[in-house]
């Protein structure tokens, strides 16, 4: 794994591929050959053990004098990493409501049938527990989707209102000392709660919708440190 990523191959069915045709990785494997699914459970389980792997890299580079330590240069730079799941499969807050109030009149509904259904012939084809089993597992699905939206909507609040605020107190200060009124428009309060277009991702809840050169689409933003010299990532991050 290691190797692989050090040498830009990170996709565990690319790693899979790379142990019959790549030689240097036929030679680390012994010439075994791993399944995707097997490498990926591997890096699941083992986190804490690659951390410190790549730690004692850079360790190790140290020691060697490939990398230096103080007084260095840094080039830092980002790239969006898509994650595996489609923006197809997310929901927005609007649409969430929309769909909650709409499967709610459905349950309701197919709960009257199942109700009149001693007296009344079913349409063809319709099991009523399974229809209605179906749309209260959306249902729950939904409202789940939708409080982790408002969880969000209320931390961007208040680290909005925190920027509010702190503009606010910076024009406060700025007429004491001029005595005249601040120009410029009036910083506006943050709007409190969610909005519609905020979105919750069923296969990815942890990704955002985010701008990449080819479009918008599921991803993380992802920020590498490089020295320069040596060219050895020196710190990562990974946010949403």
């Amino acid at each position: 794994l290691i190797y692989s990523y050090a040498t830009g191959t990170v996709s565990s069915r690319q790693i899979e591929r790379a142990t019959y045709e790549n030689v240097a990785v036929r030679l680390l494997c012994a010439d075994l050959h791993p399944d995707h699914d097997s490498i990926c459970t591997f890096r699941r389980a083992n986190h804490a053990l690659l951390k410190s792997s790549f730690e004692q890299v850079l360790a190790m580079a140290v020691q060697m004098r490939v990398l230096k330590v103080g007084q260095v240069t840094l080039a830092v730079d980002g790239t969006k990493i898509l994650a595996n799941a489609s923006k197809h499969s997310a929901v927005s807050h609007g649409r969430a409501l929309a769909q909650i109030e709409l499967l709610e009149k459905q349950v309701a509904e197919l709960l009257s049938k199942a109700e009149a259904a001693d007296s009344a012939p079913l349409e063809d084809g319709l099991s009523l527990p399974e229809e209605i089993a179906r749309r209260q597992d959306r249902l729950e699905q939904l409202r789940a989707a939708s409080e982790v939206i408002k969880a969000r909507a209320k931390e961007r609040y208040q680290q909005e209102l925190s920027q509010f605020q702190a503009k606010e107190q910076e024009r406060v200060e700025r007429a004491k000392k001029t005595g005249k009124k601040p120009g410029g428009r009036p910083p506006q309060p943050p709007r409190e709660g969610p909005r519609d277009k905020d979105q919750f991702n069923f296969t990815d809840p942890e990704s955002r919708i985010m701008k990449t050169p080819d479009g918008f689409g599921q991803s993380y933003n992802a920020q590498a440190a490089v020295e320069i010299e040596s060219r050895l990532l020196v710190g990562v991050n990974v946010s949403d």
